[in-house]
């Protein structure tokens, strides 16, 4: 049987006063009624429970962080990767390392971000392809929508249909004629998940065929194109300058208006194929869970990176347009890629387009 340490201390003796009788000691006056303490308490513990996330965001970054950028090297995403890092190193006081992850459309880079620790040290340069369109082509083992915790949108361009310069057609007409009279032996490189969709949906609606050709960046199939060794692909307005040299030919641009640094080039809409409006868009994730504190740092270094003349002339010169102000937040590109998922998954799957 147990005892309690109650039952088994010596009893007093009956000359003693009891415990409960002698005189209790005056206790001093705290000047505060005693709930009055315990809420004091309470709400210094609530204060305390919340330092840990404010210490984190007051420290982070402590060291380089990497910026997985999904294709080669001298891409347009590679591009503005590069044009920005300098800037979110100043505003972050690291190190930014850019990492370029070709293949798959992007999803191999995808993939390893989504299964990074959330600790904000490895982010992404994500592009329309890789965390909207993508859900509808493979199966991935990760999800575009929900692994991911959006840090900014960054800017948007058109897309630009590129041929070899020996291409003897002089316009988009000439062209589809060309094509069709060399049925599946017009090659066309495929360099994203974007380009593949333009192609297809070109090939669908002009009623050609292509020998298509997968590349695991923009850079290196349109290098195959300055050589001649393809004949058409469809790219971003990084390629322009090779287009003034001499070096590859242009017939028409995605965007619903014609672009400002090419205003000679006419857009699909306007030569009678609306379906091919486009427009791609580069942006900044992390993986999911990772501290809205750490989010927020690192919206709040790419929108000053953003604000910095040097970023916004160079990106001009790539041929990209910054979002407005009142779009670089993580709550707006969320909305971006859903919107974008819901609109062209249900459009990828009814073409019947699928990954090469």
């Amino acid at each position: 049987m147990k005892t309690s340490l109650r039952q088994a201390a010596t009893p007093q003796h009956p000359s003693q006063p009891r415990r409960n009788d002698r005189p209790r000691p005056k206790m001093p006056s705290s000047g505060h009624h005693p709930r009055r303490r315990f809420l004091g308490m309470a709400a210094g513990a609530a204060a305390l429970s919340v330092v840990p996330g404010v210490a984190r965001a007051q420290t982070y970054p402590t060291r380089p962080i990497t910026i997985v950028v999904p294709a080669p090297a001298g891409g347009p995403s590679d591009a503005i990767a590069r044009v920005l890092a300098e800037q979110i190193r100043v505003s972050l006081g690291q190190s930014i390392i850019i990492e370029n992850v070709g293949g798959a459309d992007g999803s191999i880079a995808t993939g390893r971000v989504a299964r990074a620790r959330p600790d904000g040290y490895t982010i992404e340069l994500g592009i329309k392809s890789t965390h909207a369109l993508n859900g509808a082509l493979y199966s991935l083992p990760y999800d575009v929508l929900n692994d991911f915790a959006p840090i900014a949108p960054l800017a948007t361009n058109p897309l630009f249909l590129f041929t070899r310069k020996t291409m003897s057609a002089n316009n988009l007409n000439e062209l589809i004629v060309w094509i069709k009279a060399n049925p599946n032996t017009a090659s066309a490189g495929i360099a994203a998940t974007t380009a593949h969709l333009i192609t297809a949906f070109f090939e669908k609606e002009t009623k050609t065929q292509f020998a298509f050709v997968p590349y695991r960046g923009e850079a290196p199939a349109i290098q195959d194109l300055v050589a001649g060794q393809i004949d058409i692909c469809v790219g971003s307005p990084l390629q322009l300058p090779l287009v003034r040299a001499g070096s590859i030919k242009a017939y028409a641009a995605t965007s619903d208006t014609r672009s400002t640094l090419a205003p000679d080039i006419p857009t699909f809409t306007e030569l009678g194929l609306p379906s091919l409006s486009f427009s791609n868009w580069y942006a900044l994730f992390a993986p999911k869970q990772t501290p809205k504190e750490i989010i927020d740092r690192l919206n709040a270094a790419t929108v000053q990176a953003l604000a910095a003349s040097v970023v916004q002339s160079r990106l001009l010169d790539l041929g990209d347009e910054i979002f407005p102000r009142d779009r670089q937040t993580p709550e707006a590109l969320g909305s971006l890629v859903k919107a974008d998922a819901e609109k062209w998954w249900p459009i990828i799957k009814q073409a019947g387009i699928k990954a090469e």
